[in-house]
């Protein structure tokens, strides 16, 4: 369930990572990324571990409200999966793989 979760963060982090302050990148990233403890991270630093959790926490919660208002990884997510339906159905079904690809067009437009 944790690796899930952190699986999600990490998705969560290349769509919207540049919205975090820099202090929050450079701890994100040495948590999610470089495997640091909070011990480690708050050594390097000069923090509190309860600094880096604390952190850590508003971190998550920005990512994941980011994705709540804009919707970028689950709408890339539909698209990659209507865009793999359509390839897919390309010579087999070719009516089916021109509607997922108007799905996919509706999609992108924001329609």
């Amino acid at each position: 369930m944790e690796l899930i979760k952190n699986e999600e963060l990490a998705d969560l982090y290349s769509f919207y990572g540049q919205l975090l302050t820099k202090g929050q990148q450079a701890y994100f990233e040495d948590y999610y990324y470089d495997d640091l403890s909070l011990g480690e991270i708050a050594d390097n630093h000069g923090v509190s571990r309860q600094a880096v959790y604390d952190n850590l926490r508003r971190s998550s919660k920005s990512l994941e409200n980011y994705e709540k208002k804009l919707h970028l990884k689950s709408d890339y997510v539909k698209m990659e999966n209507l865009a793999s339906k359509a390839l897919k159905e390309l010579n087999s079904n070719p009516e089916s793989c021109h509607d997922n690809l108007t799905k996919l067009i509706k999609l992108i437009r924001g329609e």
